[in-house]
């Protein structure tokens, strides 16, 4: 009797005719099931992929639409506390409510209460030196403003002390403070952290001190006033310089100068430095020149181990009259549920903020900071994210809550709020991926990835842009500390992995300088100003490209069988293992 042939054995084919035509029905049928379910066909590391059809539900016109509305001059540049935000969270929270997001807070509601005091500071300032009183000319030569919630500040004949990069970092052996006692002095810092030169090659920095070009916390403004605040010194001046600082003098002037917004803590903020203050490199110049110090000499000094604080043998004197007022921001929330019912308690975090710099009713000519792409495009693609998601069907395993938050521009404190006041577990938080800035000007064969080196997450999103045939790059300017300068740096230093990406630069059909010259014009004319409008020109097809890719990375962390990681020797990494210590997965 003939044995009946079983045509997947690979010895059993292509013994008749019969079983050729029943293995090619057979392949053509399980091709089939493959083009109808995408997730099947996998990469290599087994990773799902989501749709195309959600995937195209995300449009330039639906980014545009949404930017249009938020950036528009009804919405008064968004302000926190102002009539812009009521108008952001209403209109954020009806595109939510449309697309089935349900209240991302726990209690019914689509927004997280955030205590915010608004403080607007009317400075004077001036410096006495050997050579006779400096007078500061606010906002031009000088801004200075305090985080305590109180009507009035002052520091008065306070002893200035150049204290180099003003960093205090055990793990590269350096101090700049040494055993010099700076309570209750002014102490004067350059920007950025220390850029030491390589011993082999002094062309080079050296990327064993401070990840040599890129810049780290110890460089941003943040951490300088923090460590005064510890240092016990009265007052803390940051000298501006264009490039370290990665922005002109102008984004400090209109960023200080208008009113500025604290966490309303129980304590006031009394334990923060009481003056913060930056002032321009040719007032540094001049209050050292006339103590009989050089600042080009100082500034060689301290980078090197082994420099000492200087003093300058001037004195500080610096007044603050604050106008106050305490008032309730909100962060918006809101939540897709996963469809593992043993997962779905784990979370994607999407974020976006929604303030921008308000209005400026003292300026002349447009008084209105509109925002558009800082960051009116970001909470777009947010809104985006959110339809593409809810076309899933089944949804993702896990969560997602899609978070614009308040206050960015004040220092993450929306996002702060969040991370010390989580809505959900962070222990069962899996990532935050964070837009701050969509490409208005066309598309894009690389995507810059801010966050580079930190966690697998560079893996997940480089996979993704390989898969559109594009490249993932490492940020291209690491030394202005974009990652320590948006929402997901909240998440970060408490140990949640994170994702931040910017457009790229190799614009496809346009000259090689084209969007260098675009970047830097960005930075010169527009960043924080009132030009960050919608234009004629833009093209957001880049935009959508990078935002698609930014929800297929999304769609893969949720649905993976493990949570993201940080690469080894990333300084969050400790956090994360200490919060997921013992709790249960």
């Amino acid at each position: 009797m003939k044995s009946q042939l079983d045509p997947l054995k690979p010895t059993a084919l292509f013994r008749s005719p019969e079983s050729i035509e029943l293995s090619l029905r057979l392949f053509i049928r399980c091709f089939a099931i493959l083009l109808c379910y995408p997730g099947l066909l996998l990469a290599a590391d087994q990773a799902p992929l989501p749709p195309k059809s959600a995937i195209s539900s995300i449009t330039a016109s639906g980014l545009l639409r949404h930017i249009k509305v938020l950036a528009s001059d009804k919405f008064e540049g968004r302000a926190p506390g102002s009539r812009g935000e009521e108008l952001s969270v209403d209109y954020i929270t009806t595109q939510f409510k449309k697309l089935g997001l349900k209240p991302g807070n726990p209690d019914g509601s689509y927004t997280q209460e955030v205590p915010l005091a608004g403080i607007l500071g009317a400075p004077t300032a001036s410096f006495n030196t050997k050579q006779g009183t400096i007078g500061l000319n606010y906002p031009d030569d000088y801004v200075a403003t305090s985080s305590r919630i109180v009507p009035q500040v002052s520091v008065t004949n306070s002893e200035i002390i150049f204290v180099g990069y003003g960093v205090v970092a055990p793990e590269y052996g350096w101090d700049d403070y040494k055993d010099v006692d700076v309570r209750g002095k002014t102490i004067l810092m350059l920007i950025n952290d220390p850029q030491i030169p390589d011993p082999a090659d002094s062309s080079r920095l050296d990327d064993k001190m401070f990840k040599g070009k890129a810049m780290t916390y110890y460089g941003r403004w943040t951490y300088k006033y923090e460590i005064a605040a510890q240092k016990g010194a009265a007052a803390a001046v940051i000298i501006h310089e264009t490039e370290p600082a990665a922005y002109p003098y102008s984004v400090v002037r209109t960023s200080w100068s208008k009113e500025n917004f604290e966490l309303d803590a129980q304590d006031k903020n009394m334990g923060t430095v009481a003056i913060r203050s930056w002032i321009t490199v040719d007032v540094a110049k001049k209050l050292l020149a006339n103590s009989g110090l050089d600042f080009a000499q100082l500034k060689k000094a301290a980078l090197g181990k082994d420099f000492r604080p200087v003093s300058t043998g001037g004195k500080a004197n610096f007044e603050i009259k604050q106008t106050v007022r305490s008032f309730k921001s909100h962060n918006v929330v809101g939540r897709l549920e996963g469809s593992d019912r043993e997962l779905r308690k784990e979370w994607l975090l999407y974020s976006a903020h929604w303030d921008h710099l308000g209005l400026h009713p003292e300026l002349p000519g447009d008084k209105i900071f509109n925002g558009a792409i800082d960051n009116a495009s970001g909470v777009a693609g947010l809104i985006e994210l959110a339809r593409a998601h809810s076309k899933l069907k089944p949804a993702t395993k896990r969560s997602v809550l899609f978070i614009a938050t308040t206050a960015e521009e004040a220092g993450l404190l929306g996002a702060k709020y969040y991370a010390e006041h989580p809505l959900y577990a962070l222990e069962n938080t899996l990532a935050d991926i964070n837009m701050d800035g969509l490409g208005v000007w066309g598309k894009t064969r690389d995507v810059e990835d801010v966050s580079y080196g930190n966690s697998d997450l560079d893996d997940i999103f480089g996979k993704a842009a390989a898969r559109h045939g594009r490249q993932m790059k490492p940020n291209s300017q690491p030394e202005k500390g974009g990652f320590y300068r948006a929402d997901n740096f909240e998440f970060s230093k408490i140990g949640v992995p994170s994702l931040y990406v910017h457009a790229g630069k190799d614009f496809i059909g346009k000259p090689a300088r084209f969007g260098e010259d675009k970047q830097d014009e960005w930075v010169a004319k527009i960043y924080h100003q009132p030009s960050d409008e919608v234009k004629a020109d833009w093209d957001l097809s880049g935009g959508v490209e990078d935002v698609q890719l930014l929800f297929e990375a999304g769609y893969q962390v949720a649905n993976a069988k493990a949570f993201p990681e940080w690469k080894q020797g990333t300084e969050f990494k400790a956090k994360r293992e200490e919060m997921l210590k013992g709790a249960e997965r």
